[in-house]
């Protein structure tokens, strides 16, 4: 038997990868039953959520819990490269800065330090569900192996603070630190930015590494600040409150509190069953069922240590993401539920000869299977059966972001946790809980797992901060009708300003986006490096270069619309609105774009040396 045919072990539970032949499909009592679902989950404004980077009311959702703050005094600086933001891009860039030879770098970042999504998401039983050996950066540079095959939350932290301090990162580093504007010099060629402390630094070059997940979202929930007891963001865990760490799940002070968790994307099934395991009740509030798939997770084997060869790394990244967007592979490395259920969901290639409507029908048909698949999945783990069916996901897979966990279904037969379906949302808050279903919910504490605004949250708001280039015109109001880029890198009027590719943003999407992040970071430090030594004080995008990039990205869209339409509301249909899709903000090569021809076409430009379609010093760079 081959790996790809061998069932998977998940929480005590063999599940099987999907197949064709799971239970017969009927396409009229399929569509109806999603259709039903999807209608319980509509009619309330389910993007109202507080602007929590505004509203003062509800700064303490932000406030960092996990690093002191330091007073100092306003500096002032003239470096050759800021970085704004200091997560998983800015690290990845800092270092390949480092290799192209540049010194003078400066990071600016609202965290107490290194990490990003890492440094702020540290709730009880947070692991990354991308595997591990692909998703963590520079493992063979670093000469470390990850404990785990999905590594803990801390273990990626740590990691990534080695690297920051292994390349000297810190140095001159300004956490807790919010720029309020980054605002171009042309007289001096330079951009000026100035933070809330006061701080002016003068910078050749600006690279924007923001991230993609650093918005925490809160529902405007009627009654929202009248709750009496403890309430926090999982982004912002509150382990004075707890007790408990990232690296001691024992919660110990919530032995006689009964603890509210709203919401089960993400982040909210990672922290049920350490939940589970310390309060004295939970409540479980759900919306919408996720698609959870086996994980599989165990520690690393001494045996799959010793079989790696120098270049492992590289040649697994590329093997993960070739199966992901169905690149034909010898053999699957990885072979995880992304690669057995997501990769053949979105590459469904049907038999040779079949006509548009048999490959539609046919790719519904699988669909259905690998859905069965988690909703036999729930029967299997979760012993009431109402609760189970509550449970099961009705609506296609990739509808929304498909989640994998061993252990979450598993905390529902623990007698002090209760699941609240509640498909129209929470109604109100009161001083002593949550209204759901007409019912008030008395709990201690309420824990918002609601996760961030979504990947491809225009990047203007994902800066969160005033970008003003050339004649005075910020890069909000030159996007507002969508991204203008070349290459989803750099946009006309913002000299020497370069963003980290994202989604959104005219590059690609990828599962694994540490995989895009570097292969932009090096295209970014080769480029900035190629410009100095060429002696270039101001690099800017011709207009026409930009007009050809944003119209290739438009005639490469493919409209999924009608199909996100009959979807249930999610994050990745704009929570119902598919409509809000704009052509302008997709991915070279369409759909997800294609990841390998990206980095080909990123390659040959710089390869050129001529740096086609840019302007140098005000005039074209090539010929």
């Amino acid at each position: 038997m081959d790996s790809a045919s061998e069932p998977s072990v998940s929480g005590g539970i063999t599940m099987a990868p999907p197949s064709e032949e799971t239970a017969p499909f009927d396409p009229e009592a399929v569509h109806a039953k999603y259709a039903a679902e999807r209608a319980r989950r509509l009619g309330v404004d389910r993007s109202d959520n507080v602007d929590l980077t505004r509203d003062e009311r509800f700064r303490e959702y932000l406030t960092d819990p996990f690093t002191e703050y330091a007073p100092r005094g306003p500096m002032s600086d003239d470096v050759d490269v800021l970085v704004v933001g200091a997560g998983l891009a800015g690290v990845i860039m800092g270092v390949k800065l480092r290799e192209a030879g540049f010194e003078r770098i400066r990071f600016v970042d609202k965290a107490g330090g290194f990490g990003g999504t890492w440094y702020w998401n540290r709730y009880p039983g947070l692991m990354c569900d991308v595997e591990s050996y692909v998703y963590m950066p520079m493992l063979e540079e670093m000469g470390v192996i990850p404990t785990m095959r999905y590594a803990s939350g801390e273990e990626i932290r740590r990691h990534l603070d080695a690297i920051a301090a292994k390349y000297r990162l810190g140095d001159g580093a300004l956490f807790h630190t919010n720029v309020e504007a980054s605002t171009w010099d042309e007289d001096d060629a330079q951009w000026v930015i100035t933070t809330d402390h006061g701080d002016e630094i003068r910078a050749k070059y600006v690279v924007m590494c923001v991230g993609i997940l650093n918005l925490p979202k809160v529902p405007a929930l009627p009654g929202l600040k009248d709750f009496e007891g403890a309430t926090f963001h999982t982004a912002r865990w509150e382990y004075a409150y707890t007790g408990g760490s990232p690296t001691d799940p024992n919660m110990t002070n919530l032995a006689d509190k009964v603890v509210a968790v709203v919401g089960t994307g993400g982040s909210g099934i990672q922290c049920v069953m350490p939940l589970a395991k310390s309060a004295k009740q939970v409540y479980v509030f759900q919306r919408t069922p996720s698609a959870i798939g086996w994980r599989g997770n165990h520690r690393t084997t001494p045996e799959f240590v010793q079989s790696l060869t120098p270049g492992w790394q590289q040649a697994r990244t590329d093997n993960f993401s070739s199966v992901m967007i169905g690149r034909p592979v010898e053999v699957d490395l990885v072979d995880d539920a992304w690669t057995e259920y997501m990769a053949r969901v979105a590459n469904f290639a049907g038999e040779p000869g079949m006509s548009d409507d048999e490959l539609a029908l046919a790719a519904e048909a699988f669909d259905y299977s690998v859905m069965e698949e988690h909703r036999t999945r729930v029967d299997a783990m979760v012993h009431d059966p109402t609760v189970a069916e509550a449970l099961k996901p009705y609506y296609r897979y990739l509808c929304k972001r498909p989640l994998f966990h061993d252990d979450y279904l598993l905390a529902y037969n623990e007698p002090n946790v209760t699941l609240v379906d509640c498909p129209g949302g929470i109604e109100g808050v009161t001083p002593r809980g949550l209204v759901a279903n007409d019912q008030e919910f008395a709990v201690d504490c309420i824990v918002y797992a609601t996760g961030f605004e979504a990947e491809v949250t225009p990047f203007p708001r994902r800066a969160a901060h005033d970008i003003i280039g050339r004649d005075g015109v910020s890069i909000e109001d030159s996007w507002k009708d969508g991204p203008w880029t070349l290459h989803g890198i750099m946009s006309r009027g913002f000299p020497n300003l370069f963003l980290i590719p994202a989604p959104g943003q005219q590059a690609v999407i990828t599962v694994n986006i540490t995989h895009l992040y570097t292969e932009g970071a090096v295209h970014i430090a080769e480029t900035i490096a190629a410009l100095e030594a060429r002696g270039v004080q101001r690099v800017d995008v011709s207009e026409e270069a930009q007009a050809a990039w944003t119209q290739r990205i438009v005639d490469d869209w493919k409209d999924n619309r009608a199909f996100m339409a009959g979807c249930t509301p999610s994050r990745l249909n704009f929570e119902g609105h598919p409509e809000a899709a704009n052509p302008k903000a997709g991915t070279y090569g369409g759909g997800y774009g294609d990841i390998f021809g990206y980095r080909d076409l990123l390659a040959e430009w710089r390869a050129a040396g001529t740096f086609p379609g840019l302007e140098i010093d005000g005039a074209p760079a090539a010929s």
